[in-house]
């Protein structure tokens, strides 16, 4: 069950990512695509997800959020399921230094109503507004061109690739590097 309201936004909330969500969080890591973001190279259980979470998610280094859909009475504090929907995961990795790597991800379910993108921008609005980081990057795999798309909608910057370095369904996929610099996103 998401936790407390971190920030809104018209049609998204992000709320904190607590140990009772491993459960959602365990779909993230059945993703190829997504849990690639985090050079995860299989899945993972729902108690080792939780140790994920104990051990990663809740580490000061890092921001994890749930990107959630709330109802328009929706508590501020600890909602019931029938209150707010996690539709999404954000995580920024390294907010305790000048670049924090991004990773995102939404249920396949709720893929193609807009989530992905208004969770991702209000992720990075939150970030550059909470940590004082001069710049975002991200990850992306060739052949996730969605991702890649969004992620230059927000203003990241292609920055280059390593060539065939992540195995993604079946073969070896080069990952792109893109940059978003903070006065970049303030203009």
């Amino acid at each position: 069950m998401p936790g407390p309201i971190v920030e809104t936004a018209e049609d998204v909330t992000l709320r904190t990512v607590e140990r009772e969500d491993a459960a959602f969080i365990q779909r993230f890591y059945t993703d190829p695509w997504a849990r690639v973001g985090l050079h995860a190279t299989s899945h993972k259980n729902e108690a080792e997800v939780e140790e994920t979470i104990e051990e990663e998610f809740e580490d000061d280094g890092n921001a994890a959020y749930l990107v959630c859909v709330d109802s328009e009475d929706a508590p501020y504090d600890h909602p019931d399921d029938e209150d707010t929907t996690p539709v999404g995961f954000v995580l920024a990795v390294h907010v305790d230094r000048d670049r924090p790597n991004l990773v995102h991800w939404v249920a396949p379910e709720y893929r193609g109503e807009g989530y992905a993108e208004a969770g991702l921008e209000l992720a990075v609005k939150t970030i550059f507004r909470t940590y004082d980081v001069n710049s975002l990057s991200t990850n992306p795999v060739d052949g996730d061109e969605e991702t890649r798309q969004r992620y230059e909608s927000l203003g990241f910057v292609h920055e280059g690739a390593n060539r065939e370095m992540e195995f993604v369904e079946g073969e070896y996929r080069d990952v792109h590097q893109y940059g978003l610099l903070r006065r970049e996103w303030e203009a």
